[in-house]
């Protein structure tokens, strides 16, 4: 019998010194994403002006480093905070930690390199080798045009500096292990011409990040097989509930029956002057979708988008888009 407990202790043993190995390789030696490339990104003006515009109307940076004003409609951008960061998303909306955004004006990245910015984008790992928790779909990121990232980075040096320090993000236990397996190494690809109607759409849909709102989660991963069939809960932090829109061709409950110019229109009409200084009801319904910037996206882009997502496969999903607090 003393044999046995000798054996079953020797076992235990070993399966304790195989868990604390694990987790010093998981804590220590990832992320591995490789080094940041030593690059130079020239600002010339054409790239500064695309980076404007991925920056604010498809990739929406602005979106989540700057200030929205919550009480007009969709949350348009606070005049003065382009940039700045600070904004938190933590337990009370869902996420696994607390997360602040960064500040990506020239005062927050001055002590980024070009190559560093690159690779935090693309990758999700920072500066100092730290992986980040993917609240900016930095996945999505590394599936882009290496012309369209620096487009950006070029962009936003240009941005009024701001100084913010803003705090550190941190991740509740097991996330805070299971975050450093997250980012991997960025896949670049070319953006398809846009005569290539569908391939440019998927570029665009990939670059706005439309799956990652609009598909249902399982412990914070897309689940593919309901891919853009809606229904992602964010939580308001109040009790209020906001659902994703079921964005297949289902005729149903989908855009199935839509019309390319009711797709479009829908962006543009929820991004006019009137829309922005529309005042809402800060106990009633509000929408997280940054209409007020995807709207500013040009005509050719919408219309490639709804292309795409025509291919789909059409998933019946109904959803209830929001509901008040109890």
């Amino acid at each position: 019998m003393k044999k046995v407990f000798k054996i079953v202790g020797y076992l235990l043993l070993i399966v304790i010194i195989g868990i604390v190995g694990l987790l010093a390789y998981v804590k220590l030696a990832l992320p591995n994403v490789g080094d940041a490339e030593d690059i130079k990104v020239e600002a010339t003006p054409e790239r500064i002006e695309r980076g404007r515009y991925l920056a604010n109307h498809v990739t929406v940076c602005i979106d989540c480093h700057s200030k929205r004003d919550w009480t007009r409609f969709s949350g348009p951008i606070t005049e003065g905070t382009f940039g700045m960061g600070g904004d938190l998303f933590d337990q009370k909306y869902g996420f696994p930690g607390a997360y602040y955004a960064r500040n990506i004006t020239p005062a927050g990245i001055t002590r980024y390199t070009d190559g560093e910015l690159f690779r935090v984008i693309t990758t999700g790992v920072d500066k100092e080798g730290k992986a980040m928790f993917p609240v900016m779909p930095y996945h999505n990121y590394g599936r882009m045009d290496e012309e369209d990232i620096k487009s950006i980075i070029a962009y936003i040096r240009t941005l009024a500096p701001i100084e913010n320090k803003v705090p550190e993000s941190t991740s509740d236990f097991p996330m805070s292990f299971i975050i450093n397996t997250i980012p991997k190494k960025a896949e670049l690809t070319k953006m398809p011409g846009k005569s290539d109607v569908v391939n440019y759409g998927k570029y665009i849909a990939n670059a706005a990040a439309c799956i990652d709102c609009h598909t249902q989660v399982e412990k914070g991963q897309i689940i593919p097989e309901l891919a853009f069939s809606g229904g992602r809960e964010f939580s308001l932090g109040d009790g209020r509930v906001l659902r994703s829109a079921n964005i297949t061709p289902d005729m149903e409950t989908g855009i199935g029956s839509w019309s390319k110019e009711r797709f479009v229109e829908l962006f543009k009409s929820r991004s006019d002057s009137a829309t922005l200084h529309t005042k809402v009801d800060p106990t009633g319904y509000i929408t997280m979708m940054p209409w007020t910037m995807y709207g500013g996206m040009d005509k050719e882009d919408l219309e490639a988008i709804y292309t795409y997502l025509r291919t789909m496969k059409p998933l019946k999903n109904t959803v209830e888009k929001f509901t008040l607090a109890k």
